[in-house]
This record gives C-alpha cells, structure tokens and sequence, in this order.
C-alpha cells in the first residue's frame, strides 16, 4: 500500500493530505459535514438575534450591562493565535518534519485549553455576578446555547488534535496521517471563524446595543 512506503523529505509529496483515494474521500465527508455545522450555527446566530434583547424586567443584565471586552478581547487574540500555530503544524507537516508539526499542534492545544479555561471564567462570572443564567431569559438561553455550544466545540477539537498526536507518536508521518492532521487543522480554522462571527455580532453588537 502507498500509506505504508517509507518517504524521506525529498520523496515526500508537496501536497500529502491529498495524495491517495482515502485521503480525498476523507476531505469530501469532512466538507458535507461543515456544510452541516455551518446550516446548525447560522439557525443558533438567527435565534440569539431573535432573542438577545427579551430580558424580562430590570433585574437581568443586557449584553452592554454584562460583556468585559478586554477578558473577550483576550479570548480572541488567544484562538486566532492557536489558528497561527496550526498553520506552523501544518507547515512542517507537508515538509516531513513530524517533531516540529507534533510541536505546533501542542501549542495550538495549549492555546485552545487557555481559551477554554477562560471561557469558564466567563460563564461563572456572569452567573455568580449578574445572575444570568441559562433559564434566566431567553436571552441568556439564546446566549449560553450558542456560546457554549461553540466551546464544545473546541473541546472536541482539542480532543480530536490530542488524540492525532498520542496515536501516531510512534508512527509518525505517511500518508495515512497526514490528511488526518490537516483535516483536524481544518477543523479548528472553522471553530475559530465561527468565534470571530460570535465576537462580532454578539459581544462588539452586543455593547452597542
């Protein structure tokens, strides 16, 4: 089989992630099932903006009265960062170099843990200071629904980028593995492109009203 030949840097393929059947099978599941998660998140953006503003009298927060910009300005500098270092991971990967990519890959993971724990910082603030909660309203259920379900997101991600790197410590790079990296790095950019939407339209539109 072609995923079992031994490869060097010189006979590695410029695009290894694509270079067999599989692979390119792998990249068409991996693109209808975005196509799922990009229909799923734009039905939670649609009900959050439907909801955001139905806060029922005045003892529950509203977005401008509850977001910290610089704590979620933090956030985003952290996860647009860790899609840089996965791009670095993916980088060395097409150049054959497994220890570097491994290296990449766990500082993106680093990145996505901080992010996450931050993100739990976030939530028990807003539930501890403000009492807004899921079953506050309907907005902190529009809210909570779409925030975290992002997050459990990039659990997932984290969890599918540890998993990559435990399982093939010792196997290292064929072309087996390689389109198992990049379409989890693809993965992570997706994540982080749907933070950028949540950092626009709830938290930036959120403080304006």
């Amino acid at each position: 089989m072609q995923a079992e030949e031994k490869f060097t840097p010189e006979t590695w393929p410029a695009s290894p992630e694509k270079s067999t059947l599989e692979a390119k099978n792998k990249f068409l599941g991996f693109w209808l099932f975005l196509g799922g998660e990009t229909v799923l998140f734009a039905t939670l953006f649609a009900t959050y903006l439907a909801l955001k503003d139905k806060v029922p009298g005045t003892d529950h927060a509203l977005a401008k009265d509850l977001f910290e910009m610089p704590l979620v300005f933090l956030m985003t500098m952290i996860l647009l960062t860790s899609s840089l270092t996965s791009v670095y991971a993916m980088y060395h990967m097409k150049n054959f170099d497994f220890k570097k990519m491994q290296l990449w890959v766990g500082l993106t993971v680093l990145l996505g843990l901080a992010f996450l724990g931050l993100e739990i910082y976030e939530f028990n603030h807003y539930v501890h200071e403000f009492n807004h909660t899921f079953t506050s309203s309907a907005f902190g259920s529009a809210f909570y629904t779409l925030v975290g379900f992002h997050g459990a997101h990039v659990a997932f991600g984290l969890a599918w980028f540890i998993t990559l790197m435990v399982r093939n410590s010792k196997r290292g790079l064929d072309l087996y593995t390689a389109p198992k990296f990049y379409v989890a790095s693809l993965y992570w950019h997706f994540i982080d492109v749907v933070w950028v939407f949540i950092f626009t339209v709830v938290y930036l539109m959120g403080m304006v009203g």
